[in-house]
């Protein structure tokens, strides 16, 4: 176990309004599962994928992420946990346009303050993974979509982090870019990592090991699919 929910909601305030966007759940992530999270927008999806990426804190319940009761972290600590246990991979890439691929990759590295050879040599390692080396000094803007986002999932993976967490990471990609995005993401979970993946696209679905369906708050198991 990974991750671990327990009797958590989040509740916003929005003026005199209280809007529940997650209600009372009780969920686990387990090393070694490619998890689904699906569900129409605004279901609370990505309010789930938040807690579990310890963006946000819960309203209610206790939240543990690597054995850390987040509850009682503070922002730095919480901010520590981030950079050291759970890769993110956004919908929108979230590249840095000066940079180039190889700089964005590298840059949880200098964060982390690694050492510069043994940074660019996972940099690379990171790159070779997803078969990007030969557009390492391409800067974001160069590359298409599908390209974009394998240095996104290089840039998530450089940390070598527990979890990694992917929100809608195919939208922007063609069927050829989907199937090798999805691949490298089932492999990264077959070789004992936590790979939560937030979508709308029901074809992401023979790649899973476990789906959770996300509806008016609501956090239910499917065991109703076909799966690798």
């Amino acid at each position: 176990m990974i991750a671990k929910l327990e009797n958590v909601s989040k509740e916003y305030q929005v003026g005199d309004q209280t809007i529940t966007a997650l209600e009372k759940t009780n969920f686990t992530l387990k090393e070694g599962e490619l998890t689904l999270i699906i569900g129409p927008s605004g279901s609370g999806k990505t309010t789930l994928l938040s807690l579990i990426g310890c963006v946000i804190y819960p309203s209610t319940g206790t939240l543990w992420v690597d054995g850390q009761e987040i509850n009682s972290l503070s922002q730095n600590q919480k901010a520590n946990l981030r950079l050291n246990t759970i890769g993110f991979v956004f919908q929108n890439f979230n590249l840095l346009a000066p940079l180039t691929a190889e700089e964005n990759v590298m840059m949880p590295l200098i964060l982390q303050k690694v050492q510069r050879q043994a940074a660019k040599e996972r940099t690379q390692t990171a790159l070779e993974m997803v078969g990007m080396m030969d557009r390492k000094k391409s800067l974001p803007k160069q590359l298409s979509g599908g390209q974009q986002q394998r240095v996104a999932i290089a840039r998530a993976l450089v940390t070598n982090p527990k979890i990694v967490l992917c929100d809608e990471p195919t939208a922007a990609l063609d069927s050829k870019s989907l199937v090798v995005i999805m691949e490298e993401l089932r492999q990264l979970a077959d070789e004992g990592k936590s790979v939560v993946v937030v979508t709308h696209d029901p074809r992401l679905k023979p790649y899973a090991h476990r789906i959770v369906e996300v509806n008016n708050g609501f956090v239910q198991e499917v065991n109703d699919f076909t799966g690798h």
